[in-house]
């Protein structure tokens, strides 16, 4: 018996980092003012296949099955097309309406580091702002979460409406457009000669493919630098670039957040800006989070091309962040105190546990029937704060021993004068 490639049960110290992680996000996310979502898993095969969700790479990777009524199903690879649906039942949504949710998303794709078919993602999205403001928020909300998780982090951004103009501009036809940016996305894995190839393979004219080429041998080049170069500064695209670039810097996120051109991500649905989220050290070469503007999903859905749906998300990816903090010593919560029931006093034992839940305090029972003094051992180094030892003496006089691990101290008193002591010096 073994799990299926791809997933993974969590539990322990493992399980305990990532909760820690994902209330980490929720925390910024909340203070950001998103509202929480839970959407739904199980999903028609048709929305999650229809024209503007994840295109054909995506949809490759999609589990498929049919239900006992023959109905063609699919479970969601990500969290943005049931987030669109949801905005699209739903009409009577005051926007702008911000939302975050966190949950299971699953891809039949190539196993490898940080990259599983089962796995959690951690989504924000805003759907009603046109402007950049949107964007440049989640750029700050995005630089603001990995701060607190202490990674450092360098985010890359570009627009794809803006690299099809200068696509457009060296003579790639229209509806190839998509598919070179793919190629383009995939430069530092493949490198120079894997695009010519890719581009040679999708039937480009050479002088087409030598203008790509020309453009990918440009180092690290300027927004302003591509604008002169191909004369596409008037563009919708380039003026949207412009926008952007101006607000980073108004706001001081320059240095974190830094224009890409060829960045164009997988997913074929992102209508203008679109980023991912680095590590700055280079040591984890998959992105740690990404997304964008997608402007046309939710208005296809409710089939009113002509009302206008602007959204914008951005996605944390939990395993890849993991795979970052895996071997970092990171604090996580543990019991403010331990309740020992000594002979017969296990029910007075459990009763008093109850009494310091009820008072918001986190805490153990033990009832793994340990000898005392291996009991106290581990709770020393565990670093456990404080032990309530009761037996059937302190519990016919209505008392507890509170012992202080730290001090070695051990004092007799009332079970609420022990909450009331602990809660004075938690």
């Amino acid at each position: 018996m073994q799990n299926v490639k791809g997933t993974y049960d969590y539990f322990g110290k493992e399980q305990a980092v990532r909760r820690k992680v994902q209330s980490t996000l929720r925390d910024v996310f909340e203070s950001y003012d998103y509202e929480e979502m839970e959407s739904t898993i199980l999903n028609e095969r048709e929305l999650l296949s229809s024209k503007y969700a994840g295109g054909e790479e995506i949809q490759k990777e999609m589990y498929q099955l049919t239900d006992q009524g023959k109905r063609d199903l699919g479970l969601r690879y990500d969290l943005t097309i049931p987030f669109a649906k949801v905005i699209a039942f739903n009409p009577g949504i005051e926007l702008p309406f911000k939302r975050f949710e966190m949950g299971k998303v699953f891809r039949d794709g190539p196993v490898k580091r940080g990259r599983l078919r089962e796995f959690l993602q951690c989504d924000v999205d805003v759907v009603g702002i046109p402007g950049p403001e949107a964007e440049v928020e989640l750029m700050q909300l995005a630089v603001e979460a990995f701060r607190r998780l202490e990674i450092p982090v360098l985010l890359r951004w570009n627009n794809r409406r803006f690299l099809g103009e200068v696509l457009e501009s060296m003579g790639v036809p229209a509806e190839m457009k998509s598919t070179v940016m793919l190629t383009l996305d995939k430069i530092e894995k493949i490198g120079r000669e894997g695009v010519r190839q890719e581009l040679v393979s999708k039937v480009l004219a050479p002088e087409v493919c030598d203008h790509i080429l020309e453009f990918v041998d440009l180092k690290e080049p300027s927004f302003e630098q591509i604008v002169g170069r191909y004369r596409v500064g008037d563009n919708p695209g380039a003026r949207e670039v412009q926008m952007l670039q101006d607000m980073l810097q108004r706001v001081g996120l320059e240095q974190d957040c830094v224009f890409d051109p060829f960045l164009s991500r997988g997913l074929s649905f992102y209508t203008g800006t679109v980023y991912e989220i680095f590590d700055v050290s280079g040591s984890y070469r998959s992105s740690l989070g990404g997304g964008g503007r997608y402007d046309a999903i939710i208005a296809h859905l409710v089939g009113r091309d002509d009302i206008a749906y602007p959204t914008v998300g951005l996605s944390f990816g939990m395993e890849s962040i993991m795979e970052m903090i895996r071997n970092r010593p990171m604090g996580t919560s543990k019991p403010e105190v331990i309740v020992i029931p000594i002979g017969d006093a296990i029910p007075e034992g459990l009763r008093a546990a109850a009494v310091l839940r009820n008072q918001g305090l986190r805490t153990e029972f033990a009832h793994n029937g340990r000898k005392l003094k291996k009991t106290l051992s581990k709770a020393s180094s565990d670093g456990i704060p404080y032990v309530i030892l009761i037996g059937e003496k302190e519990a016919a006089a209505g008392q507890v021993r509170l012992k202080d691990m730290q001090e070695n101290t051990e004092v007799q008193m009332r079970l609420e004068e022990v909450v009331a002591f602990m809660k004075q010096n938690s």
